[in-house]
């Protein structure tokens, strides 16, 4: 079982930056893949950063040239840096893992509230 637990959300103003972070625990071994998840008010939850096992990284379009995910394996941290941000990227954000790279994405973090003001 494994657990994640985000932090660093908060409110900042448009052309901001924050830095989201994610700490997994419980897993005996690695979490495999992982991703992060975000979701606006009124609107489906979506993808927005993935991260393989062997660090490739992938971006939702909206993201790209923007947001830059990464990983401290020895801290079991992720992480997700967010710059140049619009209002339109104000929602919930969650960690998720996928241990078995299937794109089954099987834990989720509680998530942490990302607002962005003009």
């Amino acid at each position: 079982q494994v657990q994640l637990v985000e932090s660093g959300g908060g409110s900042v103003q448009a052309g901001g930056s924050l830095r989201l972070s994610c700490v997994a625990s419980g897993a005996s071994r690695s979490t495999g893949c992982m991703g992060w998840f975000r979701q606006a008010p009124g609107k489906d939850r979506k993808g927005v950063a993935f991260i393989a096992s062997d660090g490739r990284t992938t971006y939702a379009d909206s993201v790209q040239d923007r947001f830059s995910i990464s990983q401290d394996n020895a801290k079991n941290t992720l992480y997700l840096q967010m710059n140049a941000l619009r209002p339109e990227d104000t929602a919930v954000y969650y960690c998720a893992a996928d241990p078995g790279c299937i794109r089954a994405f099987d834990y989720w973090g509680q998530g942490t509230q990302v607002t962005v003001s003009s």
